[in-house]
Formats: C-alpha cells, sequence, structure tokens
C-alpha cells in the first residue's frame, strides 16, 4: 500500500488565541497555551506519545506579536521572544527531574537555525515503499540489532534515520533531512528513552501529517494554484549566565525546540520535546 498523495490546504487553528498587545519594545504577546493533554490542539490526539515514551514530554503552545516579522532579523527576534516577560512566564520546559517549569529567566544569548519547509505532500515518503525499506502491506522490513549514538536499530526504517554506511541512507538526500517535514518524522519515529518502535509505517505517517497541518501554514497562490507554505521554522536553543538554559541544559538529538512563524497571522507556535522516559504524573 503506497502512502496517498495529500496536499495541505486547510490548516485548521483551533485553540490560538486573538492577537494582544505584548510587552514594551517587543511587541510579543501570550496567546492561548495548549499542550498535550488538553483540548485546544486536536493534534495530539493523534500522537501514540506512551508506546513512544514521549508521553508528559512533549508539548505546544501558540505566541501572537504585533510586529511586522523580518526574516533576515531573525536573531533579533527570536532573543526578544525569549525576553519578552510574557513569553518568560508561560513558555514550559521540563526540568532535569521531569518536573513542568518555565523560562523565567534572562536569555542573553540564543541560536536560531533555519530549518527548510518546502514539502506540501505526504508522496515525500513514498519512497520507502518502492525502495523496500517498507513493504507493500506497510510493516517495516526487520533487520539484525545494532545501535547507533545510543538509539537501538532493529529495522530498515531505523537504518534510514541513522545509518550513514546503510544500503538505504542515500534514498534522502541532505537537503531532504533538513527538511522540517523530515525531521518531525524523525522525531516521531526515535521517540523517548523507552519508545516501543511499531512494526508498521502508517501510524508514523498519520502523525507526522497531524503535526504538519497543525503547525505550518499555507496559501493557495492566486495565479498558479499550488499550495505554498508561508511559516518560517527556526530550531532555536536560549542560554543565560548559566549557559544553556533552553530546551534544556543537556543536548540530545530528540530534545528540541522549534519556532513556527505565521508571519500573517503573527502567530508562534512552539513545538517542544525533552528526551527521557515517558512522565505519566506531572
Amino acid at each position: 500500500m503506497r502512502v496517498a498523495e495529500s496536499e495541505l490546504g486547510g490548516v485548521e487553528r483551533a485553540g490560538v488565541g486573538p492577537r494582544r498587545r505584548g510587552g514594551a519594545g517587543t511587541g510579543l504577546g501570550k496567546g492561548k497555551v495548549w499542550g498535550l493533554e488538553e483540548g485546544g490542539a486536536r493534534v495530539f490526539g493523534f500522537v501514540r506519545s506512551e508506546s513512544w515514551s514521549m508521553h508528559g514530554r512533549i508539548s505546544a503552545q501558540a505566541f501572537s506579536f504585533d510586529q511586522h516579522f523580518k526574516a533576515y532579523q531573525k536573531d533579533e527576534f527570536v532573543k526578544a521572544f525569549f525576553n519578552d516577560p510574557n513569553v518568560s512566564a508561560n513558555l514550559k520546559l521540563l526540568t532535569a527531574s521531569g518536573q513542568w517549569t518555565t523560562l523565567g529567566t534572562k536569555v542573553n544569548k540564543i541560536e536560531a537555525i533555519v530549518v527548510p519547509c518546502t514539502q506540501v505532500s505526504m508522496s515525500f515518503f513514498d519512497r520507502l515503499y518502492s525502495e523496500g525499506v517498507v513493504r507493500e502491506t506497510g510493516y517495516i522490513v526487520k533487520c539484525y540489532d545494532d545501535y547507533s549514538d545510543g538509539f537501538p536499530i532493529s529495522d530498515a526504517l531505523r537504518k534510514v534515520l541513522l545509518l550513514e554506511d546503510s544500503d538505504h541512507f542515500d534514498l534522502f538526500s541532505q537537503s531532504n533531512r533538513e527538511e522540517f517535514l523530515f525531521c518531525l518524522f524523525k522525531h516521531l519515529c526515535l521517540g523517548g528513552t523507552l519508545c516501543q518502535f511499531e512494526d508498521v509505517l502508517g501510524p508514523y505517517l498519520e502523525t507526522t501529517k497531524a503535526l504538519y497541518k497543525d503547525l505550518v501554514s499555507v496559501q493557495k497562490d492566486p495565479e498558479t494554484k499550488e499550495i505554498i507554505i508561508t511559516s518560517t521554522i527556526f530550531k532555536v536553543s536560549a542560554y543565560d549566565n548559566n549557559g544553556m538554559c533552553y530546551p534544556s541544559t543537556k543536548s540530545h538529538e530528540q530534545t528540541f525546540a522549534y519556532l513556527i512563524v505565521d508571519p500573517l497571522k503573527r502567530h508562534v507556535h512552539v513545538l517542544y520535546h525533552s528526551f527521557g522516559g515517558s512522565l505519566f504524573f506531572n
């Protein structure tokens, strides 16, 4: 069974509050906050977070701002975001002990990496079927157990994601792997500390699609009628006087924070995850 092509149109923005005036000088204000176990964001109904060991460790929040967004001033924009009083008081992160808290510190330095976001179809992943990583039935081809950077590898999909010397690693070019759609897919496949890998590809694709559609804004070109993406994506980290403070004090491939900026609606969505085991009590 192949992945049906699905263009990303009509993105629902359930749970995003009206734009409000922000703190002086930054133009950033608090919007309605939603997270994994709140009703505002329908996307997390699709996340198999307990079996993927992401339960209680992943969240999405929405903020609004009232200035014109200029992509070439990304560093100033991101630093102003972190230092806005409303953001500092409400931006969620996990402590080392696994408790949710808020940023609550002055940020002195930021890193903001532009993440390409051009894909408008899930057919991007069809090559996994055509090249034998996934069978026509949807089942992922198994392999002998291996490890890479602490991640267990027991199937051909994880070889594609992690092993540069695998037969199918070149299915996705370096530019493919930098795409936000691929990043989301990889994060979900790798999961948390006690991730129970799926036998079939479907749940990964369904959840990736749901996240992507809820986070990324699109519009139709009036002349070509093609769907184009209007969001700008940054992978971010922030530092205070003691060093890195966000998304964590320790770096890990599966600890991440993305800012998804909609310059037209002036919304910033924050997708956050901290690597670890599932948290059943918060």
